[in-house]
């Protein structure tokens, strides 16, 4: 026993000091391991990141040259300060904060001291870098923007953080990655992947050229090409009928779920976030916090639905089967229920069944539907949980899972949360008490891409994609199933036919039929929604905001579309003429209703913004 327990100590050994001379010898001249080797210089060769093109393959976004001043602090010798400071046009107290920095970052391996020179610095200095050892200049590519619109589709590059360098050990100090938008959404496939130069070094820190004959050297592989879905001609058309107004449009392809345009007002070009330019007016950008132009209304900003969602009522009415297409019901210029409350509605001729109710948009018809949905069970409880679920299987309350990294979920309320507020057991709520659900306002909140994508849903009669930006990487149609498999609502199709009837007699007799364009079929619904906020800790109301969402043509539809105009009065007054442009403009490529157009490109809503308060709700009725 004792004889095979010393051969067993003699076999451990034997295996720990030949694993220790394999990771000395072998895996101790890695890749991870040659840019810590005081021996060896690492120079990276950084590789064009990929264009990004739209739909129709016009380019947006390709590369600029750039030149980096960097620095490897171990290798400093003494230099003249104040001429280094005068060619790039630095103060003393600054360049020494950068060099603290990049020594405190690491002595060894390059760090940026002056990012982003111009040809004409980089010329200059080029000249002059003899003077200044341990300093060299770096080649690599900013972005260039062939295009002024869509800056919160694209998003920016910038430098990274220490806290993202130790995250990913891909990225060090003074690489540039993507921060927003399709930039930040899809950098692994556009930033491409560094090469690795190695250069052998004497004891006296001299060059004596590659460190094993280039043996480890790498070559830079250029990022993907993107293909995105934006129509940048509808993209520009939108922006063009936003100015001088906050809010946003979001276009979609019902039968794909690509997103043609996503408009967010007021907006900024993209190029003001390349190059040294980028922080200050970052700043400007993020401190303007009336305008909010970072702030993309079309996928974060929350908004009561307003009647827009009556639809949606409507089909899950229809889905209970507590109301058919022909009963009708009265309207006394509103719905009364309890002692003496009233939820108003305007004037129109009644008594209406569901196909009118949706074209003159009725409140006591919605009202009638949404009280029999929610005491069709048992309890409140449940009857508002069926409802929540229906609701819910349109994509609304919940994130989209769209491929853009920024959203919010908007709110569809359960029977969880009126227990919570209603304090029950302890008091008891019935559905009356949460009526104004009725006709898309009380708790109901929803984004801009939310409302557009309810709409496809509506125009393919049960079914949506999920909305996405990306449409190809490298010439490759995406196969993402998130993307390409579509997702059923709780509604069987033959209950969308007559809210699709209602919504084209909007156009036809209701109230967008002011709004008619020739010779397309266009299903709509306009919506009024009810602003509030609190001043002095009062609930105020503010000017109704405009919203409007359609598709077209009403058979194999070609786009869904939600517009949504903050402070915009009603629904047809700034939203629903904003709406039948952009389906002009897709579908026909030429505007027939110039009326329209001239009409909205001479109003403007800068005067309703300038009001006190008036520009503040994003989170409505709290």
């Amino acid at each position: 026993m004792r004889k095979l327990l010393l051969y067993l100590i003699i076999v451990t050994t034997g295996i720990v000091f030949v694993s220790r001379l394999f990771y000395l010898q072998i895996y101790n001249t890695s890749f991870a391991s040659l840019s810590e080797d005081n021996a060896i210089k690492v120079i990276y060769d950084y590789p064009q990141r990929g264009a990004i093109y739209d739909r129709n393959g016009k380019l947006l976004v390709t590369n600029q040259p750039s030149y980096d001043v960097m620095v490897i602090p171990r290798e400093l010798k003494p230099f003249d300060t104040l001429e280094f400071c005068s060619i790039l046009k630095i103060t003393k107290e600054k360049l020494i904060k950068r060099l603290d920095k990049a020594r405190r970052y690491s002595p060894r391996v390059p760090s940026i001291v002056i990012p982003q020179l111009t040809k004409d610095e980089y010329a200059y200095l080029q000249e002059k870098m003899r003077k200044f050892e341990g300093f060299y200049i770096q080649k690599r590519s900013l972005r260039d923007y062939q295009t002024t619109l869509a800056a919160n589709v694209l998003g920016y590059i910038g430098e990274v953080n220490e806290r993202l360098i130790a995250k990913n050990p891909y990225y060090i100090s003074g690489d540039l990655i993507g921060i927003d938008g399709v930039e930040k959404q899809y950098e692994k496939e556009l930033r491409g992947i560094k090469g690795v130069k190695r250069i052998q070094k004497d004891r006296f820190n001299r060059d004596l050229g590659p460190y094993k004959n280039r043996r480890f050297d790498t070559l830079p592989v250029n990022g993907k090409d993107l293909t995105i879905t934006l129509d940048s001609k509808l993209q520009a058309y939108g922006q063009k009928l936003m100015q001088n107004k906050r809010g946003g449009i979001v276009a979609l392809e019902p039968s794909t779920g690509e997103i043609l345009a996503l408009v967010t007002a007021p907006t900024y070009k993209p190029e003001l976030l390349v190059g040294r330019k980028r922080s200050p007016n970052f700043t400007k950008l993020y401190y303007d916090t009336i305008a909010k132009p970072l702030f993309d209304r079309g996928l974060q900003g929350e908004y009561p639905p307003g009647s827009p969602f009556k639809t949606i009522n409507g089909l899950i009415g229809l889905q209970e089967g507590i109301i058919d297409t022909q009963e009708t019901v009265s309207c006394s210029m509103g719905y009364y229920y309890g002692k003496g409350r009233k939820l108003g509605c305007h004037a129109h001729y009644g008594p209406l069944s569901m196909i009118p109710g949706i074209a003159n948009s009725c409140n006591a018809y919605f009202a009638t539907v949404y009280r029999r949905i929610i005491e069709k069970y048992d309890t409140p409880q449940e009857g508002m949980d069926v409802w929540s679920k229906h609701v819910k299987s349109f994509g609304l309350g919940k994130f989209l899972g769209n491929d853009l990294p920024v959203g919010k979920r908007g709110k569809v309320p359960t029977s969880k949360y009126y227990n919570k507020v209603y304090r029950y057991p302890t008091y008891k709520w019935y559905a009356s008490a949460t009526i104004s659900n009725a006709i898309g306002q009380g708790e109901v909140l929803a984004t801009p891409i939310q409302l557009a994508n309810m709409t496809a849903a509506i125009a393919n009669r049960g079914f949506y994609y999920t909305p996405h930006i990306i449409k190809a990487i490298d010439g490759k149609p995406i196969e993402n199933e998130n993307y390409t498999i579509a997702k059923v609502t709780t509604i069987d199709k033959e209950h969308f036919e007559p809210i699709i009837q209602g919504m084209h007699e909007v156009y036809t007799r209701g109230t967008a039929v002011h709004l008619q364009s020739n010779k397309i079929d266009i299903c709509g619904k306009t919506g009024t929604a009810e602003n509030f906020t609190k001043i002095n800790g009062v609930k105020t109301q503010l000017t109704d905001h405009s919203v409007f969402i359609a598709f077209a043509p009403k058979n194999n539809p070609r786009i869904a579309l939600a517009v949504f105009i903050e402070n915009g009065y009603y629904g047809a007054r700034y939203a629903g003429k904003i709406a039948t442009l952009m389906i002009e403009k897709h579908l026909k490529e030429e505007i027939e209703r110039k009326d329209l157009e001239d009409w909205l490109l001479t109003h403007s809503l800068e005067d309703e913004y300038a009001k006190p308060y008036s520009g503040q709700p994003f989170k409505i009725n709290q």
